[in-house]
């Protein structure tokens, strides 16, 4: 039996467990170290009892939901290869269109910013890799969060100040950018998350009280005191809470400019508070 089909087989099993069968072998490449080309020609040879033990070993994690990301232990984002387990969210692809959206409209002057809920520190350190004059300041309820945040800023090579807070109860300073991804899902909205997020990531990270708007209002609230005179506000939103999330904003900063931003696939994704 060749590797393709072996592979074929484990695949059926997992897309009959509701997982995507592309996982397996992008796992199996990662922890191999093998590029495109290279996969693509073992796909051919036989398979050998190291390979099926390998595979299988990966396939028994996938099939009872653990994401491919932890089972590496790395996710890419904005260019750095960062740590990731089961105390932090893994970084999405659309919070990159965040990175970018706040790295396109500020420039490269030193800037003071803070990440509200950095957990895998991703935003926080794709910011301060790109900007390296920005002084930032990257903040978590989580202890374990921070920790792991710390240890991917130690093996980037950046340097960035950690503060344990929840929203900006613990914060000292003002900033000329505020940005955060929080917890936005709704109880309610439980069954729109896949099996694989549910089972593995932190819940902490994904769910938050009054219908997915708690952290939101909570840093409407209370960024004013905490923002420079023309500060910012660049928060990444769940795709049914721009108009509730703006409305926070409005209410709170009438005289700024409030805006709804969508993402690539068409959703909105973002909303921002500035002078404009």
């Amino acid at each position: 039996m060749t590797l393709a089909q072996y592979l074929a087989e484990l695949e059926q099993e997992l897309v009959a467990a509701g997982e995507e069968a592309e996982s397996l072998s992008f796992v199996y490449r990662a922890l191999n170290e093998l590029s495109f080309t290279d996969f693509v020609l073992k796909l051919r040879t036989e398979v050998s009892q190291e390979e099926r033990e390998q595979l299988k070993a990966i396939q028994e994690q996938l099939l009872v939901h653990k994401p491919a990301q932890y089972i590496i232990g790395s996710s890419d984002f904005h260019g750095l290869n960062l740590k990731v387990d089961e105390r932090v969210l893994i970084p999405r692809l659309e919070t990159e269109e965040l990175v970018e959206l706040i790295l396109s409209e500020n420039p490269e002057t030193p800037l003071s910013v803070l990440d509200i809920g950095t957990g895998s520190g991703a935003i926080a350190l794709a910011l301060a890799n790109s900007r390296p004059d920005w002084k930032i300041t990257a903040s978590d309820l989580s202890k374990d969060a921070l920790s792991l945040a710390a240890e991917n800023a130690q093996s980037c090579g950046l340097n960035l100040t950690f503060v344990q807070s929840d929203c900006l109860d613990a914060i000292q300073g003002k900033f000329d950018i505020i940005v955060s991804n929080p917890p936005y899902i709704a109880e309610a909205d439980k069954d729109e998350v896949g099996l694989n997020v549910l089972t593995s990531e932190p819940h902490m990270a994904l769910f938050a009280e009054e219908d997915g708007y708690a952290v939101y209002r909570k840093i409407a609230e209370q960024a004013g005191a905490y923002l420079t005179e023309k500060g910012k506000i660049y928060l990444e939103i769940g795709y049914k809470q721009g108009e509730g999330v703006a409305e926070l904003l409005e209410k709170n900063f009438p005289q700024k400019r409030i805006r709804v931003l969508k993402d690539q696939f068409g959703k909105d994704r973002m909303v921002t508070m500035d002078d404009g």
